[in-house]
């Protein structure tokens, strides 16, 4: 029994096709790994939670906020909003939004090209609260800067950021160093050696809630607990 265990999902993004004959990456991954002896995929926040279907085996997903949430929480912020940076993460906003009893706000965002991103809207009440904008990565970090700097011009007392996978590419160190975030919370599923944003990053570990999910997997018990 072999539980290969991926913290990212590599190719995350490429569950559908955008152009005529090009690969659908996810789909390719999937395939290679039950080819490879893979009896059962253990992996965090999928940027497409459809992935789980190009899967034959087992596949278990586990959710950031279980390591995000309680720092979050911790934090004791006051007249909070919880902000969506684009459509596709209403979902995950709500769910936080809930568990810190914040208001929800959400990001109308348009891209121009790939890796760009445009704030077109903001929907719901940021003036004089301590934002929170949730995402499950970041990447070149257009998108999180640009909705700070939307929340901060609505008048938002401060802005927080969390996030699961922090990729940083490109010139998301630049980006996020010049933007109006006070703190950026992420967690190790994608190890960084280099030190950078000192004043503003914390790094949380996911050791723990994959360690326990795997010692449930092989006692052949349920891991819903993990989910709660």
């Amino acid at each position: 029994r072999i539980t290969c265990v991926m913290p990212y999902f590599g190719y995350a993004r490429q569950d559908r096709k955008d152009q005529p004959r090009d690969a659908i990456g996810a789909k390719l991954v999937a395939d290679l790994l039950t080819a490879a002896g893979a009896s059962r995929i253990l992996t965090m926040d999928l940027h497409a939670a459809q992935i789980q279907g190009f899967f034959n085996i087992p596949f278990d997903h586990l959710y950031g906020s279980a390591v995000l949430m309680p720092h979050l929480s911790s934090l004791q912020l006051e007249r909070c909003a919880v902000l969506a940076p684009d459509i596709g993460s209403v979902k995950m906003a709500r769910a936080y939004a809930k568990k810190l009893g914040a208001e929800l706000a959400i990001i109308d965002k348009r891209r121009p090209r790939p890796n760009a991103a445009e704030v077109m809207n903001l929907i719901g009440e940021v003036k004089g609260r301590n934002v929170v904008i949730v995402d499950d990565m970041i990447d070149t970090a257009g998108t999180l800067t640009q909705s700070a700097m939307a929340a901060m011009e609505l008048g938002a007392r401060s802005v927080i950021c969390a996030c699961t996978h922090a990729l940083f590419s490109g010139q998301a160190i630049e980006r996020l160093e010049n933007a109006p975030i006070s703190k950026l919370v992420v967690t190790d599923t994608i190890p960084n050696r280099e030190r950078f944003l000192q004043e503003k990053l914390t790094v949380l570990s996911v050791a723990e809630i994959f360690a326990k999910a795997v010692k449930m997997i092989h006692d052949e018990r349920s891991i819903s607990s993990l989910f709660s």
